[in-house]
């Protein structure tokens, strides 16, 4: 079954936030958008804005939590001060916080939104002032970050279709745990879908939303699941809802070492299960957070230096082994040096568009992906 729930509050939401349009609509009809060009020449600078960089921060996952720390760490090299706005999944409180950022004059905000069409006018508003704005995931921005999200389902779902034929026989009771309520992540619970159902020996006994993208909604959602189904062989879904339902099941007992448990994000908590060795939890696909905050705190400082930056950028997906942990660990540690060393950079990350002051009426105003339809 599917949670229509959230899809409901958003469109509620959605009608209460609708703000005055009083500035350029940006880009948006979709479009292809050219490799990003490091080189293209720079531009007035804006001017009336303070030196600040906030991140309006959704909530306190490790996820953002790196973010947040890539952001930091770009912002201290760069000269300017870093400030964390965190909403704790209220979408009102967010759209409170980023009204506060441009009646402050801030010079440059970088969004996760809670509630992307609620957020959207608001995010507008900073954008017409001359600030810089990024966000991960949806429109509009300046920068828009994303993955390419079925590619990245995809990577997910192939490495337990693999461990489902070599170690379960090819037979496996799955859960998917889902954000199919936000259209910009549905793509990789689709992928998960058409990878799985190539295999006959595999039953979807759950497809769901949990009400929150956090630990507990993962926790809560699968004591529910178990009561149907005691007996899971895959859990798939965000690291971070895919750590709760471990919890879920060693909390029942149901915890065994040849299940296969397998998020998206590369949370450190769920590094940590895949290195133990003996854990359900057997892999991540790795979207370095604090490599792309970093990213976008850099092109935050070059905006507000009337350089140009990117338009959008892809957080590439990568299968997290016993192999490659320690090499991630070391560039999640130190993301400027990935940043500053493009071969590892690429690895990460991949750069679309140009855009900067004297352009900002092209901004992203649509949701955004490198993979065609």
């Amino acid at each position: 079954m599917r949670c229509t729930l959230a899809a409901l509050l958003c469109s509620a939401l959605f009608s209460s936030a609708v703000i005055a349009q009083d500035g350029p609509q940006g880009i948006t009809t979709p479009v292809v958008l050219p490799p990003f060009n490091p080189s293209a020449p720079s531009c007035n600078a804006p001017t009336g804005l303070q030196k600040i960089l906030t991140f309006a921060q959704d909530n306190e996952r490790q996820f953002m939590q790196g973010v947040a720390r890539g952001l930091s760490s770009a912002a201290k090299d760069r000269g300017l001060e870093f400030r964390i706005v965190l909403a704790n999944n209220d979408p009102k409180l967010m759209i409170q916080q980023v009204q506060a950022q441009f009646a402050d004059k801030i010079g440059a905000v970088v969004a996760a939104p809670v509630h992307p069409p609620s957020l959207a006018p608001f995010l507008q508003q900073v954008i017409w002032s001359g600030a810089y704005v990024g966000t991960v995931v949806p429109p509009p921005a300046i920068t828009l970050l994303n993955a390419p999200q079925y590619l990245t389902g995809k990577v997910l779902a192939e490495a337990a279709a693999t461990y489902i034929r070599d170690r379960l026989n090819g037979k496996a009771k799955v859960v998917l745990l889902t954000h199919d309520s936000l259209q910009f992540l549905s793509p990789r619970f689709a992928a998960m879908r058409d990878v799985l159902q190539n295999i006959p020996g595999v039953t979807i006994v759950a497809d769901i939303s949990p009400l929150t993208v956090n630990k507990e909604g993962g926790l809560n959602m699968m004591r529910t699941i178990l009561i149907a189904h005691p007996e899971v062989d895959v859990v798939l879904g965000a690291d971070t809802v895919v750590l709760g339902a471990l919890q879920a099941l060693r909390e029942a007992k149901k915890a065994r070492p040849d299940q296969f448990l397998g998020g998206i994000d590369g949370e450190p908590e769920a590094v940590a299960e895949i290195k133990s060795g003996t854990s359900p939890y057997k892999a991540s696909v790795s979207l370095s957070s604090p490599v792309f905050g970093y990213a976008l705190g850099q092109f935050a400082a070059d905006w507000l230096e009337g350089k140009s930056v990117p338009q959008a950028m892809d957080i590439l997906p990568s299968l997290l082994t016993q192999a490659n942990i320690a090499q991630y660990e070391a560039d999640f540690e130190n993301p400027g040096a990935v940043f500053a060393d493009p071969k590892r950079r690429d690895v990460y990350l991949k750069m679309y568009g140009n855009i900067c002051f004297d352009t900002r009426e092209r901004y992203v105003n649509f949701p955004w992906s490198s993979e065609r339809k």
